[in-house]
């Protein structure tokens, strides 16, 4: 997600800084978000020698709030990105327009990868 806070500090070129994150991308979805389909789709796996449609239905719940999820994620993304390039001046604004369009760029990649 765009953070203007963020893209307003002066960037850190010393290697192994305190101040640097590891490289990457953040998650789509919240660790909890993740854990909890994932559990779910871990209990269809398990429970499916003892009955395979009801492990079959619940992978099938599993997988249907997952991409829900994902599309809520990338929804509320998408937003906070367009309003935080949006309206902005290309002359004065041009390093957080160029941070935007990596993010743009970064997610859409992530996507395609799928």
């Amino acid at each position: 997600m765009y953070d203007q806070t963020r893209a307003q500090q002066p960037p850190d070129g010393r290697p192994g800084s305190a101040g640097r994150r590891t490289p990457g991308p953040e998650p789509l979805l919240a660790a909890a978000e993740r854990a909890d389909v994932t559990q779910r789709l871990h209990h269809a796996l398990n429970t499916f020698a003892h009955s395979p449609l009801e492990a079959l239905e619940e992978a099938e719940t599993a997988f249907d709030e997952a991409a829900a999820r994902l599309m809520s994620a990338l929804t509320e993304r998408r937003r906070a990105l367009h309003d935080g390039w949006h309206d902005q001046d290309p002359e004065t604004q041009g390093e957080e327009l160029r941070h935007a369009l990596r993010q743009y760029s970064e997610i859409t990649q992530r996507l395609l990868r799928m």
